[in-house]
This record gives C-alpha cells, sequence and structure tokens, in this order.
C-alpha cells in the first residue's frame, strides 16, 4: 500500500513545483546534457523497427463488410470510420474525413517524488511507431484501457498502481483532457501527476528528472512527446489565476460559453466506404489532390514495449503543421493569443486553441481573406519576434510522422487592437487555471502552455 502524502495547499504545490523548474542543469539522477546519450543507449539496447505495409498484410485488422471501418478483430483498441461535418461557416462550411473512433479512456500520468528536497518527476524512454524518431521521453504512464486490461496479452504496465489507487493526499492534477478534434471522435485522456513517497525502483528505460531538466530538453526538436506536454501543462504555478489580467475568470468563461454557444456543429459518424473525396487504395485511404492526412498500415517492431512486434493503421498528415501562441505584454503582465476552435471531433464544439494551428500547406490556395488569422503574421516574423522555436511530434500511437513547429511569438507593436471574432488575449496564469478543469484547452494550446509551466519558455524579459 502507498504511504499517504500530507495534504498540501494548492500554493505550497505551486512553490514546490517553481523550485523544481528552476533546476535546470542537474538533478539527482541525471546531469541535463547526459540525458540524450541516456536516451541513445536506451534506444540501441532494443530491437525497434518500423515499415509500411499494406493493409492486405494487417494482423488482426480488417475492413468490416458493408461498412469498410478499418476494425480489430477484438472489438478493442481503435476504429478508422468516416465523419461528416458541418460548421456553417468559413472556408469549408462542410466535410467529409476518416476518423479514429477510441471510446475507452486512458491514462497518462507522471510520477512525482522528492529528491533533496526538490521535486523530480518519472519519465520513460518510450517507443511510438509514430514518432520521426521512434524514442522520446513520455509519462511514467502512457496507456490505453485495452492496454492495461492486457487485451493485447502483453506484459503489464510498470507503475500503474500509482494511477488506478493513488494513495490518499497524493494526487496533484487529475483531469479529463481532449485529443486531437482534427483526427480522433471525441477522445479523452486522464491526465495525472500523483506524488509518492514511497520507494519506487526505477526501471531500465525511466529515470527522475526535475521541471527545470524537462523543459531545457523540451528546447530540443523531438525529445519530450505529445502525451508528456500535455500533463506537465497541469502542473500548478505559482500566483492567483487573475493575477494581473485584464478581466477576470469569470469574464473569460463568460465569453468561451459564448463561443460555445454561437456554433452549431454537426458531427455525424458515417461508414467509412461512405466518405466522399477520398479513394482507398491496397496501401493508403487518401485525398486525389494530396491534401490534409491519409490513413497508411504499419508492421512494427519493439524491444521494449508490452507486446514485442504488431501491425496497425496510423494517420500520416501531408506536411509540418505550425502551432503558435502570439505574445504580449500590458503593464508588464504577458499575455498570449487564444483562438476559440472549432473541431469535428471535439465532445462539446469548441476548444481554447492557439492563434495559429494548421498545416499552411494546405491553405496556400486561399485568398488572403479567407488563410488562418495571423498565419502569415506568424511565418513572416523575423528572428527577434521568436521567443521559442522547435519541432515536437503530435501522438506517435496513432500518427505516423505528425509534427508541428511550435512557436511563441511576440506582436508587432502595431497589431490592430480589435480582433478577429474567435480570439481573445489571457494571461498564461488564467490558462494554467483553466487547464485543470476538463475540456477547455486543446491538446495543440496544453503542448504550449508546457512550455511556461517548465521553463523551457519564458514571457517576462
Amino acid at each position: 500500500m502507498a504511504t499517504a502524502t500530507p495534504s498540501r495547499t494548492a500554493a505550497d504545490l505551486a512553490e514546490r513545483c517553481a523550485r523544481s523548474a528552476a533546476v535546470t542543469e542537474a538533478g539527482s539522477w541525471l546531469r541535463t546534457a547526459e540525458v540524450p546519450d541516456w536516451m541513445a543507449e536506451r534506444h540501441a539496447s532494443h530491437r525497434f523497427a518500423v515499415r509500411r505495409i499494406p493493409f492486405a498484410a494487417l494482423t488482426g485488422w480488417s475492413f468490416a463488410p458493408g461498412t469498410g471501418n478499418l476494425q480489430h478483430d477484438s472489438g478493442r483498441f481503435f476504429t478508422v470510420e468516416g465523419l461528416q461535418v458541418s460548421v456553417g461557416t468559413g472556408p469549408f462550411p462542410h466535410w467529409q474525413q476518416p476518423i479514429i473512433k477510441q471510446p475507452e479512456v486512458g491514462i497518462l500520468g507522471i510520477l512525482a517524488k522528492e529528491f533533496d528536497g526538490v521535486l523530480h518527476f518519472l519519465m520513460q524512454a518510450k517507443m511510438e511507431p509514430g514518432n520521426r524518431n521512434l524514442l522520446q521521453l513520455s509519462p511514467t504512464v502512457q496507456a490505453t484501457r485495452s492496454n492495461y486490461t492486457k487485451v493485447h496479452r502483453g506484459a503489464a504496465v510498470r507503475y500503474l498502481d500509482h494511477f488506478l489507487r493513488p494513495a490518499p493526499g497524493s494526487v496533484v492534477a487529475d483531469v479529463l483532457q481532449s485529443e486531437h478534434g482534427s483526427w480522433f471522435f471525441r477522445k479523452s485522456n486522464r491526465n495525472m501527476i500523483v506524488e509518492t513517497r514511497d520507494e519506487v525502483p526505477v526501471a531500465e528505460d525511466f529515470c527522475w528528472l526535475t521541471l527545470g531538466q524537462i523543459g531545457r530538453l523540451l528546447r530540443r526538436d523531438n525529445v519530450v512527446n505529445m502525451d508528456a506536454r500535455s500533463v506537465l501543462a497541469c502542473v500548478p504555478t505559482v500566483g492567483a489565476p487573475g493575477s494581473g489580467a485584464p478581466y477576470g475568470d469569470t469574464d473569460l468563461l463568460s465569453w468561451f460559453t459564448a463561443e460555445r454557444s454561437r456554433h452549431t456543429v454537426g458531427a455525424e459518424r458515417i461508414p467509412l466506404d461512405a466518405v466522399a473525396g477520398w479513394r482507398r487504395g491496397p496501401d493508403t485511404i487518401e485525398r486525389p489532390d494530396g491534401r490534409y492526412f491519409r490513413v497508411v498500415a504499419v508492421a512494427v517492431e519493439a524491444g521494449s514495449r508490452e507486446v514485442a512486434g504488431w501491425s496497425q493503421p496510423l494517420i500520416e498528415p501531408c506536411g509540418l503543421g505550425v502551432t503558435a501562441f502570439l505574445t504580449r505584454r500590458v503593464r508588464g503582465v504577458p499575455q498570449v493569443l487564444v483562438h476559440a476552435r472549432v473541431e469535428g471531433g471535439f465532445l462539446d464544439t469548441v476548444e481554447l486553441g492557439p492563434t495559429v494551428q494548421c498545416v499552411p500547406g494546405n491553405h496556400a490556395a486561399l485568398p488572403p481573406g479567407e488563410r488562418p488569422p495571423f498565419l502569415d503574421t506568424v511565418l513572416a516574423a523575423g528572428p527577434g519576434r521568436i521567443r521559442y522555436a522547435a519541432v515536437h511530434s503530435e501522438e506517435g500511437g496513432r500518427f505516423l510522422h505528425a509534427e508541428s513547429r511550435y512557436l511563441l511569438v511576440e506582436a508587432a507593436d502595431d497589431m490592430p487592437e480589435e480582433l478577429p471574432p474567435g480570439y481573445r488575449w489571457v494571461t498564461p496564469r488564467l490558462l494554467g487555471a483553466l487547464v485543470r478543469h476538463g475540456h477547455y484547452l486543446n491538446v495543440q494550446a496544453r503542448s504550449l502552455l508546457s512550455l511556461l509551466t517548465t521553463g523551457a519558455a519564458g514571457l517576462q524579459d
């Protein structure tokens, strides 16, 4: 039985996390500069391979008669189905697409423990087939319900009990959060941080790092995976949520509720065979114009996973994304520009996203007035206005080589004060308060927020 952690105030937790974020070069286990070599050693110690295969070579997967939905023989894991969406406005008011339906809720959990008076976080060097470099730092536990109930008949998930049965007073954060609304249909994961006082045996693919060390690693391309970034966004931060805000949290919530109310989104699952404008070949499901994404199949070997080999479908985007917050300071208080985004797969029509979130090539043919607001502003920003830039992978368990260039870009002094509908300046502290509740911030906004909670980027200087 885990040892209970004494109850702590939110302010105490935030102060302890801030101290952890201030320790950037060396924790009690590894120096930050040693982590890339440690990850390379973990990569070399296992057999990893991912190769594309035709759909006919998938093991345990098939296209269902009558619908064409791509599904697993067990009836678990996920299915690739069709989705018909109507939003009523914008350059694309109606469309159809393939989408992943995965109704079960997974666990994304990071275990925290104090060493030498500093909070450390147990990170895993985890292989995911969709990552371009395969191995990235992930949460302590990153598992779907099918995984941790061993539908695949594989090994048990390490450290799972800390999250299925957390000790009283040990939970730092626990919230249901959405996944990519453009590629998943109403998918949520439980994002958790749990602190322990127990002795924790450290398995060979795991290491303890401070928040500050993780922040330094977030400055590198493709080191910290999406699931870890999502959980790290939930880290408590110092200061009252409304401190320095141009309006209070009630005003922001009222604006957000109005945004949800003004959008009428129709999202209806349809058979994959009925999706218009897409074609299925032996190796891909894709659009004839090559835009947006395609569905492909891969065979995987992974010596460090619960199952050593399998095959599965993946979604492969057609191009590098751009995910950015415009930032500014008003009377010394940092703010970021959020967008109340509509995505067909969201549970509740709208979530707060980055200022810009798109693959620019998908909009290249549109006239300027129909391109995503602020996209050209972000793309044209000079080095002096870019406060942070790195390429990060999206969910490597379901998406193949899905990467975005994540940016924090300082707004120009002459940026108009009047904003397009659906945009609002918000302080990071208010976002930090919202992210501790489900379905307010989308996964891309949470990734950007994690840069601030870990100290990977700062908006104060």
